[in-house]
């Protein structure tokens, strides 16, 4: 008979149990796969936020968002759909109901144990698919997982999980969906063009200066270095508010300190008006990244 077994919430940066479903099973291979479920709620951030892991005759579902996972048990025969579907009733029902400030600040296991009983009503309602179909209307969902079908986790990743591969945080660079940033606002857009035209302005400079080193043995070859590796920065800026990245915002504060370093070293060659524009420039170009976070996944199924 295919049904859900197990259902769990749990805070994605430390594992944390939120919030559980009870469990009756008493079979070795389902106190396996939840051993499974157990590694893998501690590692979320490691793998894409949608992921299935089939575990002798079961099959483990989860998916992450907003710094939160869900994840289930089910019978190997239980169709992906409707386990996804699950999931996400979970999620929407969960993000109404606690803020993330809340969550976040959460320090004992199963701090939402009254969510508990949320998970066992929409686990009996999945564990009756007849009449679960003329409430709920799959197309949506079904849709979104031929188009992004969830992740097949492997034995590899198993043995990842219980810390016998080093090498398990690295294999998923690039596996995970792009993560979609929120709309681009109008000082956004400001920023962006005010980058682009200090990188043209570097880069209009270095090659002056490249061609003033020819003429000019005696010219200082580090000033087109500065002046190119200003132009970078200015760029690689742009790239990081239009694009998600790991380290989003690190990577564009040193960004930021590139262009201040250049500009100091440029302060024989510029007034100190240029210096200072530049310079904010970089600075409101940071400010808007840090800004410009990830969306969160938007559920909007029917249900």
């Amino acid at each position: 008979m295919s049904m859900v077994l197990f259902a769990s919430v749990v805070r994605v940066r430390d594992g944390l149990p939120l919030s559980a479903s009870t469990d009756y099973e008493q079979d070795k291979g389902f106190q396996e796969t939840k051993k499974h479920l157990k590694g893998l709620s501690k590692k979320l951030s490691q793998f894409p936020d949608r992921c299935s892991l089939r575990s002798g005759l079961y099959n483990i579902n989860f998916t992450s968002s907003l710094g939160v996972g869900y994840l289930m048990v089910c019978t190997e025969n239980y169709p992906n759909v409707l386990a996804f579907s699950f999931l996400d009733e979970l999620q929407r029902e969960f993000i109404v109901t606690y803020d993330t400030k809340r969550i976040n600040s959460a320090l004992r296991p199963f701090s939402f144990i009254e969510f508990d009983n949320f998970i066992r009503k929409t686990k009996q309602r999945y564990n009756s698919p007849r009449s679960l179909s003329t409430k709920i209307n799959l197309a949506d969902m079904q849709t979104e997982i031929k188009l992004r079908p969830p992740y097949q986790l492997s034995a590899e990743d198993i043995r990842s999980i219980n810390g016998f591969s080093q090498h398990g945080q690295s294999k998923y660079k690039g596996i995970a969906p792009n993560q979609m940033l929120e709309a681009i606002t109008l000082s956004g857009i400001v920023a962006c063009v005010l980058s682009v035209l200090c990188g043209a302005l570097n880069l209009l400079r270095g090659v002056h200066a490249i061609e003033s080193v020819l003429q000019n043995e005696d010219e200082d070859f580090n000033y087109v270095i500065a002046f190119f590796l200003g132009t970078a920065a200015c760029l690689y800026q742009c790239y990081l508010f239009a694009h998600f990245s790991v380290w989003r915002n690190i990577k564009s504060f040193l960004a930021f300190a590139m262009i201040c370093l250049c500009n100091m070293y440029l302060y024989e060659l510029r007034n100190m008006w240029q210096i200072l524009f530049h310079v904010t420039v970089g600075a409101f170009i940071t400010l808007q990244i840090h800004l410009r976070q990830p969306q969160g996944k938007s559920p909007d199924y029917n249900v």
